[in-house]
């Protein structure tokens, strides 16, 4: 898929270049209010396909916009493509997720943590976000890398009032966040989905 193929190229270059972090966007999220998180539920016949059936673990007071990942969306990219260089991640069959629309070329992910990692902001009881290069790499080198952890590609983003409103016409149920929620769903939708150019070269 070359869609899938010219993505993978972009987020290894992101990955392996140098130290520092995935995305600035966090970057100042460190010190700042933990964010209030919750689930939303999209849909089914919600027109965009990248939202509809989809579940999104979202945040506020991470900017002026709302912003979350979705939790649903594996792609058919292997953790292993991300870090060829790590000849021990080859023998892994976890995916990469897709996150959202925004930002494809940045790297987040998710992590079950008894003590508050360094570089990541706490979601809920447990389960903390960072963008964090270095923090990620770490993870990896774990005897069981991918033990409650989930990478993603992009995340999603609203403007300011726009969720809210989505969720008054109806496009969205809301549900609380807790980590088995976030790590244990069974509902699968692959991204990208059947309709998406390219999804088959």
């Amino acid at each position: 898929m070359q869609k899938l193929k010219a993505l993978c190229g972009l987020l290894l270059f992101l990955c392996l270049a140098g130290p520092g972090r995935g995305t600035a966007g966090l970057n100042a999220a460190d010190d700042a209010k933990a964010p209030t998180s919750i689930l939303i539920i999209g849909r089914p016949e919600l027109p965009d396909d990248d939202f509809a059936d989809s579940v999104i673990l979202v945040m506020n007071n991470m900017g002026p916009g709302t912003v979350g990942v979705i939790l649903n969306r594996p792609t058919k990219m292997g953790i292993s493509q991300l870090f060829p260089d790590i000849k021990r991640l080859a023998q892994l069959h976890d995916r990469v997720y897709f996150g959202g629309p925004v930002e494809l070329g940045t790297v987040w992910f998710l992590v079950r943590a008894a003590t508050p990692p360094e570089h990541a902001i706490k979601t809920c009881d447990g389960v903390y976000l960072s963008a964090d290069r270095q923090l990620l790499l770490k993870l990896l080198g774990r005897d069981k890398p991918m033990e409650g952890l989930r990478i993603f590609i992009g995340h999603s983003g609203w403007a300011p009032g726009q969720l809210e409103a989505e969720i008054d016409d109806g496009d969205w149920m809301l549900d609380r966040a807790r980590p088995d929620a976030i790590f244990n769903g069974k509902s699968e939708h692959p991204w990208p989905g059947p309709g998406a150019p390219d999804s088959t070269t």
